[in-house]
């Protein structure tokens, strides 16, 4: 039995205590989002507002809609994936935050859909949504709530193909702010964070040397620059599969071999698909890997390897370690299956350091406050906030880092500013 009236569906309140350590620990290495806190609880711009976030429930998460409470919104949590739930965080945003939370890790499908319905029964004025969960279960089954929606912000890549896709098609009912767009976002958080957490899920799922194996690649976005760096750095020989000649091209240049993933199923060692599509790494590559190959999933989706066909051609699943499956195929071989082929960093670690994090969410808080105070003033279709905003965020940061750099002199602002040659 749960020690609180708020309503919740949460594996077990007794874990609160060491969740609440687990955001006060995160909340130490992310003061650009403390000083929005400061600010916002002074301020309260979301005061009278209901929120529903759909995000992995993880302790900088947490942090987030804390910061949003604390502004005024009347928040609700629910978990963007089945499998990234941090137990003892959302135990501890029940107690210690009174904030409803509907996540357990290892929730079946069923539940998860469930708990995106407790978000949209929230009826919320603002939404902070991780891969246009919500947004797309409201458009698609809900239209009718969507009148009073102020806007929503998005937090992947994934997510902003589909808002993008909705405002072609002139659908889309409300405003959005892709902050995956802010540079303050997708330079750091896709980049350094994915590229750091995705191998983090890889060694403790399945304890592995990179050093000396053929990682392969499909995608090369800003996450899958990420990935193929830090595999890289691991002394890895890297392939990049991608379907865009420029970012081809830009592979080619750093130094990866880059083919199709046809050709590139034969020789690699480890896979990881970057890129937010479907069935990336198709059955027909699956069954042509090497005995033994290991792969993942670093999209948001798990579809993006299609495991689920995969079963077709399986004898056997064995649980080799928590996170790590192995297929037993009918033709002889054995296929590794990371996470379940969900988003290994989140499902197999614990998501991107609080640091990275900090940046990205000082972004997302922006992102609502930017909606709420544009009001009635924007189109429905998707923004990216102003690049003062990200200007704003990165300074901060610099400044908790310690880090001063050069300013202009009256000079050189002139200098730059004129198309005349003294």
């Amino acid at each position: 039995m749960l020690s609180t009236d708020i309503k919740c569906d949460i594996k077990d309140i007794n874990l609160a205590d060491q969740g609440k350590k687990q955001i006060d620990w995160a909340f130490k290495d992310m003061p650009v989002l403390k000083q929005i806190r400061e600010r916002f609880i002074k301020e309260q711009p979301f005061k009278g507002l209901r929120l529903s976030a759909c995000v992995h429930v993880t302790k900088e998460t947490a942090a987030l809609c804390t910061v949003m409470q604390a502004g005024g919104a009347d928040a609700i949590l629910v978990a963007s994936n089945p499998l990234s739930t941090q137990d003892d965080v959302a135990a501890a945003l029940v107690k210690h935050y009174n904030m409803p939370v509907y996540a357990i890790a290892g929730e079946s499908v069923e539940t998860y859909k469930a708990h995106i319905q407790e978000a949209i029964n929230h009826n919320p004025d603002i939404i902070i949504d991780d891969g246009c969960d919500i947004v797309s279960m409201l458009h698609d089954k809900y239209p009718e709530k969507t009148a009073n929606i102020i806007g929503s912000t998005e937090e992947t890549t994934t997510g902003i193909i589909r808002l993008q896709a909705m405002e072609k098609q002139g659908t889309l009912r409300f405003p959005a702010v892709g902050v995956n767009t802010s540079l303050t976002k997708h330079l750091y958080d896709n980049r350094y964070g994915t590229g750091q957490s995705s191998f983090d899920g890889v060694l403790r799922a399945a304890n592995i040397l990179i050093a000396g194996k053929t990682v392969v690649v499909s995608g090369y976005g800003w996450c899958g620059k990420g990935v193929a760096l830090r595999a890289k750095a691991l002394g890895a020989n890297v392939i990049v599969c991608e379907v865009d000649p420029l970012k081809a091209l830009e592979a080619a240049m750093e130094g990866y071999r880059v083919m199709p993933i046809a050709k590139a199923a034969l020789e690699g060692d480890i896979f990881l698909t970057v890129t937010g599509d479907k069935h990336v790494v198709d059955v027909e590559h699956l069954l042509t890997m090497k005995d033994g190959a290991f792969v993942g999933n670093v999209g948001h989706f798990d579809w993006e390897v299609n495991v689920g066909d995969l079963r077709k051609h399986t004898t056997e699943i064995k649980q080799i370690r928590p996170d790590l499956e192995e297929y037993v195929l009918d033709n002889g071989k054995s296929i590794y299956v990371i996470a379940q082929g969900r988003l290994v960093n989140l499902v197999a670690a614990e998501g991107h350091p609080a640091s990275v994090m900090d940046m990205s969410f000082a972004n997302q808080a922006l992102g609502i406050e930017f909606l709420v105070k544009n009001r009635g003033k924007l189109e429905n279709k998707l923004y990216t906030l102003p690049h003062e905003v990200d200007v704003k965020i990165a300074k901060l940061k610099l400044q908790s880092m310690g880090i001063e750099i050069d300013t202009l002199t009256k000079e050189q602002e002139e200098y730059l500013n004129s198309w005349k040659i003294d």
